[in-house]
């Protein structure tokens, strides 16, 4: 569950803020070019990296004055202004005395504010931090002044282009990353326009804390990926040097974002340094029941409501994703708006998840077609890979409209559960010796799952019009006589068999015949077993 945002009051601007878990230690975290406090809970890597801070502190993050949830400022702000904002935050919360954490852009601020404030930072962290964000005589990894400012035109000229899509998508390491990428985009948009990012990088451009270095008199620990592709590794190499006393610690790694690529050994470093002790290794692999459950006919679908209403239809979709997966306890590994993969410490709660799923899909007028399957995993930070998730995604694609296919391997752990199974055959997966057998899920009196085959959708799915057009379809006539048979356009009848297909989650009008068999136009809901 997304914590509760807050704002605390710095000079004439509201900054918005968290504060997540309750140990012995305040940690104030300081995020990166930009942020959105609550949309950072959507991706399971950001998720599980803020989890694992507040498993051993006191976590308070918060979104810098110009992103995310906070206000918005005129003009540039200098740092001293914007250390402000992090005093605010922590008398709001009550905190006198905190590890400071400064990730990339924020990295200059906290070591400013530790700095300038030894009394209430105990100590510091810094990671893909910088000390100058253009080239000085002793300092030679950045642009010139001229060279940033003439970069920063050119991208104003161009960032509404890009900004806010899978395009904007920065650092390599998250290429093959589909749901990561589609979180980055949204989170550039919420985090602020293209016109505030413009602005943010004209902040930036000013940042020279060099001088301040020598200050810092707390202790201090610099972390950094030897292959960032954002700060090279020769800047945290060189704030190490310049703070007095400071640890340095090189981490493998070409991805710049501390929630993306190995999070565990990053928060490990932190986590030693706060607390004095590493935490005990856990496992990397785990057993699992993998769920992915998506929408039959999603691209027809798209295509007949438009872009509007069909991105109003997935946010609807997802809200209920999240209901019905925090009720049965599992664990979001994609959350896009037309498919859900999820993990669950049990099988049986995969089972009703995926029934939860498929009745508030039906309530919004779609189908879904699920799969399940329980396997060993690869525990990659809070992703999975291994085998078992490319299976169950295997199994969904099997299933028809409305039908929950779950492999040999759940039905057998989930023998002697008030539940029955049907048996679909055994079919090959391509490229892959062997074959599966297959059973879909039928109802019982626990934890009821649904019928095995496809329940039609809601009356209210189509229309009076609809419900003529879709038996003559099914009869094989063709849209000409359709048309004459109703007295109706041709071209009305085509848009009128493009939605059928769309809400029934059908691929082509052979697959619509089951439908008009099912009586009443293939419409009137069929009574739970």
């Amino acid at each position: 569950m997304t914590p509760r945002t807050r704002y605390a009051r710095s000079g004439d601007l509201s900054i918005a803020y968290q504060v997540v878990g309750d140990g012995p230690v305040d940690l104030v975290l300081g995020p990166g070019f930009i942020s959105h406090v609550e949309h950072s809970w959507e991706d399971p890597g950001h998720a599980h990296y803020l989890r694992r801070l507040a498993a051993f502190s006191r976590l308070i993050v918060f979104d810098k004055r110009g992103t995310g949830l906070s206000d918005r400022a005129a003009g540039v702000s200098p740092l001293a202004e914007r250390m402000d904002d992090v005093r605010a935050v922590m008398d709001a919360t009550g905190s006198a005395r905190a590890v400071v954490f400064g990730v990339s852009g924020s990295g200059p601020l906290m070591a400013l504010f530790a700095a300038t404030y030894p009394e209430r930072a105990v100590a510091l962290i810094l990671y893909g931090a910088y000390a100058s964000a253009v080239r000085a005589p002793d300092y030679p990894w950045r642009p010139t002044a001229e060279e940033y400012a003439a970069q920063i035109e050119a991208r104003a000229r161009t960032i509404h282009e890009t900004w806010g899509t899978l395009d904007a998508v920065p650092a390599p390491g998250v290429a093959g990353d589909a749901a990561l990428r589609r979180w980055f985009a949204a989170s550039q948009r919420l985090g602020a326009s293209p016109g505030a990012a413009v602005a943010l990088m004209r902040m930036n451009a000013t940042i020279d804390i060099r001088h301040v270095l020598p200050a810092i008199r707390v202790p201090t620990l610099v972390l950094h990926r030897t292959g960032d592709p954002a700060v090279r590794i020769e800047e945290g190499r060189y704030l190490a040097a310049h703070i007095p006393g400071a640890r340095l610690v090189e981490l493998p790694g070409d991805v710049h974002f501390p929630y993306a690529g190995d999070v565990d050994a990053l928060v490990d470093e932190v986590e030693a340094f706060v607390t004095g002790t590493r935490p005990a290794p856990v496992p990397d692999r785990a057993l699992a029941t993998v769920l992915v459950s998506e929408v039959a006919g999603a691209a027809a679908r798209a295509v007949a409501l438009g872009d509007r209403r069909w991105a109003d239809l997935q946010e609807r979709f997802r809200a209920l994703a999240r209901r019905d997966l925090d009720r049965y306890r599992g664990r979001a590994l994609d959350l896009a708006g037309d498919r859900v993969v999820a993990t669950f410490d049990g099988p049986g709660r995969a089972l009703r998840c995926a029934g939860a799923l498929r009745d508030a899909a039906g309530d919004l007028g779609l189908a879904t077609r699920a799969g399940l399957h329980t396997g060993e995993c690869e525990v990659r930070g809070a992703r999975l890979g291994g085998v078992a998730p490319a299976l169950a995604a295997w199994v969904a694609s099997q299933a028809a409209p409305g039908e929950i296919l779950a492999s040999g391997t759940v039905r057998d752990l989930l023998a002697g559960a008030d539940l029955r199974f049907v048996d679909r055959g055994t079919r090959a997966l391509a490229d892959a010796p062997g074959a599966w057998r297959l059973y879909a899920v039928l109802s019982g009196a626990e934890g009821d799952v649904g019928p095995a085959y496809p329940p039609a959708p809601p009356t209210a799915t189509l229309t009076r019009r609809e419900r003529e057009v879709l038996p003559l379809v099914a009869r094989g006539l063709s849209n000409r006589q359709i048309a004459a048979a109703l007295s109706i356009g041709e071209r009305t009848v085509e848009s009128h068999v493009a939605s059928i297909l769309a809400k029934l989650g059908a691929a082509n009008r052979a697959q619509l015949a089951p439908w008009a068999a099912a009586g009443a136009g293939g419409v009137t809901a069929q009574p739970r077993r």
